[in-house]
């Protein structure tokens, strides 16, 4: 297998360890924390984890807003020899419950107002809770542990993303697939020591922790961002001479249609976009409000981290493309017969190699559909993830997206499974059959929109409805629009013909 790391890898604790003593590591409400101090309160964090956690390889779950905890849960979980488990701060009781019990997890650390939404059976028996306040506190009685020596092709996280399909899976991912990517994203940003990333995406995605761990990498310094609103970005940026900001498209346009002060946008030198596709508008737009900064267009998977990235240098003569491999990653064009496609012609987006995930925690089936032995073609062999996206590569070497093959919503940023809102609606009992499709938005890149077909008899259910699925699904879930049929098109198999609703919406 080809090596191409730039240091040895190491276990995840270990970027603790990269950054000066005195030099910023991370910029909370409460102040800043040092690397010393980084590495301080990682130790006592892990050694509290353990003596709640002692068995080797036991799930952690957190589910908070930005703070401490959560960004030091990736280092101080790997160093006690746990997996963690971080869960959406937006998801609800539903959605965590699953999560809980299909991850296993014995302890579970969040706010104290998320954790009192859970109900009765929600948190398994053997699964502890704890306040975020509470467990940090109880940090300062212990002495801190040494670096882990442990293997780092073992577990270090499950990140839980929506499929096309059901529930949401669990993607397994090792110590080495998240130290190769944070060495990869660090090294093709050109991050350095003086580099600051304001960490606006959520620390439940891949890339939102990656935020963290590129900077760490790079001995930088991250500051986690739970914005209102656009304008707190902007004062964020000034006031902490943030240079990197990763967004996804929604984000940036409402960034982009907002009166820059010249000083402010000069400090960033980097922009980063993940989570669907920038317009070439758009485009245009952020290289004329941030002439001075490079605009890194991206994409990826959580089941292989990043898969490509597009050279700045490349953006303003080729905006809809995706780019080439980032390091330490292979990705191959295979068509429908199993060879390289060639140049311009249209196949599967294979990627290959370190940063391929383990899999989906307990769920042998989906793990083969998606992670199968790479093509003959692949200069690395082993598991490679066969993504379902159909793109081409150009004579330049230059890839373009040209569609997806599941079911999958991509709306502002998030993978949401239409099964899943179709069957909270269901559950209801106001709806006999409910179809969720995403329709093309300016501002969301998707938005949710849901078919139903309605109980004749209940008189409220289109009020009803609305204020049940506001309850029972997280806000980026929710409809913008709720279509009431009074039948619902078959196909000649007798299933719903989702086809032919797409194309009415569309219409």
């Amino acid at each position: 297998m080809p090596t191409e790391q730039l240091s040895p890898i190491r276990t995840l604790d270990h970027l603790a360890l990269r950054g000066r003593d005195s030099d910023p590591a991370l910029i909370l409400r409460e102040g800043t924390l040092s690397y010393k101090d980084l590495r301080d309160r990682v130790g006592r964090l892990a050694a509290w984890l353990l003596s709640h956690v002692p068995n080797h390889g036991a799930r952690v779950a957190s589910w908070a807003a930005k703070g401490e905890l959560t960004c030091l849960l990736p280092l101080a979980a790997a160093r006690a020899g746990l997996v963690h488990v971080p869960v959406n701060p937006l998801l609800k009781h539903a959605q965590v419950a699953h999560i809980l019990v299909d991850s296993g997890a014995r302890l579970i650390i969040g706010t104290p107002s998320r954790l009192s939404t859970l109900q009765a059976g929600d948190i398994p028996a053997d699964c502890a809770a704890w306040g975020e306040a509470d467990a940090l506190e109880k940090t300062r009685e212990f002495e801190g542990l040494q670096p882990s020596s442990a293997s780092v092709d073992e577990l270090a996280a499950i990140l839980y993303t929506s499929g096309s399909t059901g529930r949401p899976k669990g993607v397994m991912l090792s110590h080495a697939n998240m130290w190769l990517g944070a060495e990869s994203v660090a090294q093709y940003l050109g991050l350095a020591r003086d580099d600051r990333t304001l960490a606006v995406l959520p620390l439940s995605f891949d890339y939102g922790q990656n935020q963290l761990l590129s900077h760490w990498y790079a001995g930088a310094c991250a500051i986690p961002l739970d914005y209102l609103t656009p304008r707190d970005v902007v004062k964020a940026i000034d006031r902490h001479g943030v240079t990197t900001l990763a967004a996804v498209p929604p984000l940036w346009v409402q960034l982009a249609e907002l009166d820059w002060p010249p000083e402010t946008a000069a400090k960033l030198r980097r922009l980063t976009n993940s989570g669907g596709a920038l317009t070439p508008d758009l485009v245009v737009r952020l290289r004329r409000l941030f002439p001075q900064a490079r605009l890194f267009a991206m994409y990826g998977l959580t089941e292989a981290f990043r898969s490509t990235y597009l050279d700045p240098a490349l953006i303003d003569s080729h905006p809809t493309s995706i780019g080439k491999e980032i390091p330490h990653a292979e990705v191959l064009v295979i068509d429908d017969k199993g060879h390289v496609a060639a140049n311009d012609a249209e196949g599967e987006l294979v990627h290959c190699g370190p940063l391929v995930a383990q899999g989906y925690w307990q769920d042998e089936q989906r793990t083969a559909e998606r992670f199968r032995p790479a093509p003959a073609a692949s200069r690395y062999g082993g598991m490679a993830v066969w993504s379902g996206d159909r793109v081409r590569r150009a004579a330049d070497g230059l890839l373009y997206f040209v569609g997806r093959r599941d079911a999958m919503i991509k709306s502002a940023g998030n993978r949401i499974s239409p099964q899943e809102i179709e069957e909270v609606a269901v559950a209801t009992g106001l709806v006999s059959e409910a179809v969720a499709l995403g329709v093309a938005d300016a501002r969301l890149g998707q938005a949710v929109h849901l078919i139903v077909r309605g109980d004749p008899d209940r008189s409220d259910a289109k009020t009803e409805l609305p204020r049940i699925l506001m309850q029972e699904l997280p806000n980026f879930m929710q409809p913008k629009h709720i279509h009431w049929r009074a039948q619902l098109p078959l196909s000649p198999n007798g299933k719903i013909d989702r086809a032919r609703l797409q194309q009415e919406l569309a219409a």
